[in-house]
């Protein structure tokens, strides 16, 4: 259903599972290995991986806390994404990579489920792409904002709830990796 024409491909994009960004998340160990799961799926399917890395004052590129998680290794060859903004797509090439492998359907896990995997899976809808973001593949943190307490779970269901619109010409929908066909 993509609104871009002449593609036909699906990819993986695996989105800021990095030290630290998921110690201490939200089911951390469980999503971690659906996330591997799903990587390992993926490639036995010849379905593009792509890598997301975020940067900032707290995340310095090739600090400890900025390097993927022990458990995910890319392999030679996979694109790998710097970024400095919640959408993986904001000043990066990831349109670019995801046009020459003929992309349209971006299968979404990682991390933060409020942050960047909000705002790159709703940037892919609004660039015309399907979006399938798997619900037991994404985690993040509880946090205070305004005087309130927001939990981890409660973002995380929340995300999953409201991921399934459908928007002229592509669809979005959170699934769980073991309804996830490749």
């Amino acid at each position: 259903m993509t609104t871009l024409t002449g593609r036909d491909k699906s990819a993986l994009i695996v989105i800021d599972v990095q030290n630290g960004i998921v110690e201490g998340a939200y089911k951390r160990n469980e999503v971690i290995n659906n996330v591997e799961s799903a990587v390992a799926r993926a490639r036995a399917s010849h379905i593009p991986v792509i890598w997301v890395q975020h940067s900032d004052e707290e995340l310095i590129i090739d600090s400890e806390t900025w390097n993927l998680v022990s458990e995910l290794i890319p392999l030679e060859g996979e694109p790998m994404i710097r970024k400095t903004f919640r959408s993986s797509f904001e000043a990066t090439n990831l349109d670019e990579i995801l046009e020459a492998f003929s992309v349209s359907h971006l299968i979404v896990c990682g991390a933060q489920s409020n942050n960047c995997v909000r705002h790159t899976a709703h940037a892919a809808l609004d660039k015309g792409y399907d979006v399938t973001l798997i619900s037991d593949a994404h985690t993040t943190k509880s946090y205070a904002w305004a005087g309130h307490e927001v939990s981890a779970q409660a973002v995380v269901e929340e995300q999953n709830d409201n991921f399934n619109e459908l928007l002229p010409g592509r669809f979005a929908r959170a699934i769980p990796l073991a309804d996830l066909s490749l």
